[in-house]
């Protein structure tokens, strides 16, 4: 299915948009300041997509794309760091406000962030040579170091939402990293990575997701206060 990625993008954003002007969510009260917060995201996430795949350490499979390429990055790359990061920030909103309780308590988010850091500053020190691993694990520990320094109230609610999240991202990278196709959309060099998959997905995914998360959550919140205190 030559646009099965541009099908992926589109199916991921569709609900979240049209949801975004119900009543109870009225999500969209936040474009202004979760498109800036994504276009910080890209602007450091896009550059590294581009080298990374300049250098073969990933690359999208032609089959499965219309075939537009800016930057030597696929249309369908482009999309992903839009629909993507607007369906699952949609999510973390959505849920904050129809569940206000939906948070972790202070000990365990605290347990939570430490647990989390560790693992990661461990993790580097055995595997610092593989450049996925290497540059993931630095940036998502360079995100909650800011948001922990910054602005740490939205870690109860991040990392609740985040479990919640993680279910459609398994589902849609599950497939872009061949589970039910016969090849994957997306392809990665081993080489630069731990080579351990959770399904057909490397786990450096899962760090990559929360750190671009994250990122455009955190920009999100700083504009909507500063929106407030105006």
């Amino acid at each position: 299915m030559a646009t099965l990625y541009l099908w992926l993008n589109l199916g991921s954003f569709l609900v979240p948009f049209l949801f975004s002007f119900h009543p109870r969510i009225q999500f969209y009260k936040k474009w202004p300041s979760l498109f800036i917060g994504i276009a910080v995201m890209m602007a450091i996430f896009i550059p590294w997509d581009i080298v990374f795949t300049q250098q073969g350490y990933w690359g999208f499979n032609e089959a499965y794309l219309a075939g537009i390429f800016i930057f030597n990055l696929p249309l369908e790359e482009w999309l992903f760091f839009i629909c993507i990061p607007y369906a699952c920030v949609f999510t973390h909103y959505t849920l904050i406000k129809l569940v206000p309780n939906f948070k972790f308590g202070p000990n365990t988010t605290k347990a939570i962030y430490l647990c989390l850091a560790t693992i990661l500053i461990i993790t580097l020190w055995y595997a610092y040579g593989n450049w996925y691993t290497l540059i993931s694990f630095m940036f998502a520990l360079l995100v909650l170091g800011i948001a922990y320094n910054y602005d740490k109230q939205i870690f109860p609610s991040f990392f609740a939402t985040y479990l919640i999240i993680l279910i459609p991202f398994f589902i849609v990278n599950g497939i872009l990293t061949g589970s039910f196709i016969p090849e994957p959309v997306v392809w990665y060099n081993n080489a630069e990575n731990l080579s351990f998959r959770l399904g057909t997905i490397p786990v450096e995914d899962t760090i990559y997701n929360l750190g671009m998360l994250l990122t455009v959550v955190l920009v999100t919140e700083y504009l909507e206060r500063k929106k407030l205190n105006t």
